[in-house]
């Protein structure tokens, strides 16, 4: 197998390269106690789908500091009584996705939410100081102000809000609720799993916003990551604060909330992934402490894994 990364054996014990800021736990507490505070004023919005097999609703909640969060909200036409349900999120940049594609997990009697992430190509909102879309560097947004201030970690909160709005609906069963997502849906999945412990299961695919060090020690602060790039060689041209950097960005990184996950998990992961390398993911699966499985996909990069889907369709509808 061609290597660009660690061979196998070092990757299954790797523990990652960035730091941990000494009050990581405080910091999250803190933003949970802040979103729980927070009013959601949920509205549900009937949406016109002809099909026969769910009911659909633009579901838009309020979020930390104000914005809107849009999701997709799908509900099977018969039930027999609280359903297990599925939250999901997206790729950097990208929505929530076609309404039908959710369909089959309706069809197995799941409910089905799935949310747009703030600022990106959906409908939530940024409300960071100007009307409609920032769309995409937003590792980098809030880098320079407090670590309150990263839009990712009012992100992450979404998603954690967004399974407990889920679990509180009297058609759900709280017991049973799932997540999943690649790339950046991914890495929203780890951190939905880690700050709504409740999750009984939750699958991740190749997770992005992991183990930032060690994307630019690989020089592969490209594509997805090259905001990394472009904020040093604004902001810090000769890295004079390159620690304080990577540490503030250690409050977002994925690997440090993976210990806090109770769900059981299920990881895809392709050994040849330039964008999210296979260390990075490694440094998140090997620092879960619930039951957890690696699917590895040798000669695949971040791409469709093959049968992948299927395995995730068996594992979730098993909730």
């Amino acid at each position: 197998m061609p290597l660009i990364d660690m061979p196998l054996s070092e990757l299954e014990v790797y523990q990652g390269r960035n730091p941990r800021p000494v009050d990581f736990d405080a910091f999250w507490d803190q933003g949970l106690a802040e979103m729980r505070a927070v009013d959601p004023q949920i509205e549900l919005t009937p949406y016109d789908l002809k099909q026969s097999i769910a009911d659909c609703f633009e579901l838009r909640f309020t979020g930390v500091g104000g914005a809107r969060i849009f999701a997709k909200l799908l509900i099977p036409k018969k039930l027999e009584g609280p359903a297990p349900a599925i939250v999901g999120f997206h790729g950097y940049s990208a929505n929530s996705g076609d309404w039908s594609d959710k369909l089959n997990y309706v069809a197995n009697g799941a409910v089905m939410a799935f949310m747009d992430c703030r600022g990106q190509g959906g409908k939530s909102e940024d409300v960071g100081g100007v009307v409609g879309t920032t769309l995409n560097g937003h590792i980098i947004r809030g880098l320079s102000d407090k670590p309150e201030k990263m839009l990712y970690r009012q992100i992450y909160l979404d998603c954690a809000q967004l399974a407990g709005i889920v679990m509180a609906m009297p058609e759900v069963d709280p017991t049973r609720v799932g997540a999943t997502g690649g790339s950046q849906g991914g890495g929203l999945t780890i951190a939905c799993a880690a700050l709504e412990p409740r999750l009984k299961r939750a699958v991740p695919v190749f997770p992005f916003l992991s183990d930032y060090m060690r994307v630019w020690e690989m020089d592969l602060a490209t594509n997805a990551y090259a905001e990394l790039r472009s904020y040093f060689r604004n902001h810090d041209p000769r890295h004079e604060r390159k620690e304080e950097v990577f540490t503030q960005l250690g409050y977002i990184d994925i690997q440090n909330l993976a210990p806090r996950i109770e769900a059981e998990i299920m990881m895809g992961i392709g050994l040849m992934d330039s964008i999210c390398p296979p260390s990075t993911q490694y440094a998140v699966f090997n620092k879960i402490r619930s039951p957890k499985r690696a699917v590895l996909y040798p000669d695949f990069g971040h791409e469709g894994l093959p049968g992948f889907n299927d395995m995730i369709f068996e594992f979730l509808g098993g909730l």
